[in-house]
This record gives C-alpha cells, sequence and structure tokens, in this order.
C-alpha cells in the first residue's frame, strides 16, 4: 500500500501582534503543539485524530481566542462555535454558541457521525449534558478584565483582542485551526473561536460555517480574521473548490487573497492540498500559524505584510 507523507499546519488566529513580547511568546506554544500532533501523525494517526487533538490544545492554551481565554460577548458571556470536516466523505459538523464546555471540538467530533451534524447554542448544551461532558468555566482573568474596561468606556471598541498580551491594546481578530494530511493521503480541517468579541448576542461566527473551514479529498483549509468577511468571501469553500476544479493550491490561495485584498477584506487561512503542498493567506497584518512539511518546522509570524500568500 502507498503512503503519504504527513503534513500539517495550525494557526491561532489573525492579528496585529506587533509587540515582540507577544512573537517570542507564542512561537514557542506553537511550534510545541505542531510538534506533539505531527508526532501523532507519524505514528498513523488520522488526519481527524489529528486535527481534533491540533485544535483540543489550542482551545486549552489561555493565550488564543478558543476555549480556555475566549473572548467574552457584550452581555459578559462566553459563546463558542468549533467545526470539523473530513475530507474524504466531506462530512462537515459543528456547534455554534456553546457555552460552559472546555474543548467544542469533541462535540464537533462526535456530530461527525450522527445525522443531525450542526448544532446551535441550546441543542449544543443538551447535547454536551446528554454526553456527561463536564461543565467547565472559559473565562480568564484576562479576558473578564478586558470586558470590564470594555464595560466602563461603554463598549467603544468592535471586538477583542486575540492574543492575551498586556503589552498591546490593539484590536484583534482571531480563531484557532488545524488542517493535516495523514499517511493514507486522507484531509481533513478544524476550525474552533470565542467570536470576535463584544459582540451581539446570537452572532454566528464563520467557523462553524463551510465559509470559514472547508475539505475534500483535493484540499482543506482552516480561516481566521473578520467573520463576516470570511464569510462575505466564502473563503474556505473558495479555496478547496478552485482546488478542484484544476488550480494548484497555491494559485487557488493567491487568487481568493488578492480578490479579498480589493474588497478590503480582514482574514487569513491555512491550507493543505492531498499532493502535500503547504499553503497560507492573508490580507491581514500577521497570521499566526506553523507548520510541519515533514522534516522541518517552520511558521508565518515574521512574514512580511505585504506578501499576501505563501506556501512550502
Amino acid at each position: 500500500m502507498t503512503t503519504t507523507q504527513p503534513k500539517l499546519i495550525i494557526h491561532g488566529g489573525a492579528s496585529s501582534l506587533n509587540d515582540k513580547g507577544g512573537l517570542a511568546k507564542v512561537r514557542p506554544i506553537l511550534h510545541n503543539i505542531v510538534t506533539e500532533v505531527y508526532q501523532l501523525l507519524n505514528n498513523g494517526g488520522t488526519a481527524v485524530d489529528a486535527v481534533v487533538r491540533g485544535c483540543q490544545l489550542l482551545e486549552n492554551e489561555p493565550s488564543f481566542n478558543a476555549g480556555t481565554g475566549s473572548v467574552l460577548q457584550s452581555d459578559g458571556q462566553i459563546r463558542m462555535s468549533a467545526s470539523l470536516m473530513e475530507g474524504l466523505n466531506q462530512t462537515f459538523s459543528g456547534v455554534i454558541n456553546i457555552s460552559r464546555v472546555k474543548n467544542p471540538i469533541n462535540l464537533a467530533k462526535y456530530l461527525q457521525d450522527e445525522s443531525d451534524r450542526i448544532l446551535s447554542d441550546m441543542g449544543a448544551m443538551e447535547l454536551a449534558r446528554e454526553l456527561n461532558i463536564p461543565i467547565y468555566d472559559p473565562l480568564t482573568e484576562f479576558r473578564a478584565k478586558e470586558w470590564i474596561a470594555e464595560w466602563k468606556d461603554d463598549f467603544q471598541s468592535k471586538m477583542g483582542r486575540l492574543f492575551a498580551s498586556t503589552e498591546s491594546n490593539e484590536a484583534r481578530r482571531g480563531t484557532i485551526g488545524v488542517v493535516a494530511l495523514d499517511s493514507q493521503g486522507k484531509i481533513a480541517a478544524g476550525t474552533s473561536t470565542g467570536g470576535k468579541g463584544l459582540e451581539r448576542i446570537g452572532r454566528v461566527s464563520d467557523s462553524a460555517m463551510p465559509a470559514g473551514n472547508y475539505a475534500t479529498a483535493e484540499a482543506g483549509v482552516s480561516c481566521t480574521g473578520v467573520g463576516e468577511d470570511i464569510v462575505n468571501e466564502c473563503l474556505a469553500a473558495r479555496v478547496v473548490i478552485r482546488v478542484g476544479d484544476g488550480l494548484s493550491l497555491p494559485d487557488a490561495m493567491e487568487k481568493s487573497m488578492k480578490e479579498s485584498k480589493k474588497r478590503d477584506r480582514d482574514l487569513g487561512a491555512i491550507a493543505l492540498a492531498h499532493n502535500g503542498v503547504i499553503s497560507w493567506g492573508k490580507t491581514s497584518e500577521i497570521l499566526l500559524a506553523a507548520y510541519h512539511d515533514g522534516s522541518t518546522i517552520g511558521d508565518t509570524l515574521e512574514w512580511q505584510t505585504e506578501e499576501l500568500m505563501g506556501h512550502c
């Protein structure tokens, strides 16, 4: 049986991470997660297993806006969304605006085998109760203080900060995401988020839609940035479908990013193709991504702001 060299790429959001303290903090976090998840792939783990594990680790890291460390909505509550897509069978599953669980990606994984595969708030919480998933509070001190500061300022900001660094006051956008290619040549993609922060109750992000997370047998994409911009571009599905129509992954990414840039979108994406090509793109200033190409680990943290896409 022919085997494929596994490949992996993850992201912790699209940001304006200018301070070196934040850069020095996020790099080892991303590289450590890539190392652990790639080992799972190298030991024969499936793409779905790798994506779920990678998303769990990113959700558990309080520096990122997903799981523990998620931003608060306008009413001071945390509501998270996550999705998972297995490429070969094109099976999409997810939860929208779920509260008080540690790893929303786990519910997305469970729903892969269900007939009803996307559940919102009350339905997602009822599923968590049925599965006896422990109640968990993902709130961190940083996020609580962030919300209180915005409350005192009458919520003048449009969103919360992506990366939990006290050294910067800039607004940031983000999710976490993982795309994996396993030794059997199968692709999966997963995305998880706490939202954009300070949003209206009931607002739905792109992360639990094919706009923000999509995979086929040809390619997989996870997006980050301003959710409304990603939905307007239907970005993840657009890139993947272009690969299916015959474009190379780098060409599909570049074309999609140029279109997004032309429309002043604020977003980023990571991707993998069935032939092992790893690609990423952004219109945002920084994309917090790291990857394993089968021999080495690399990242996009100091990727030049004027570049729209890259690949290896």
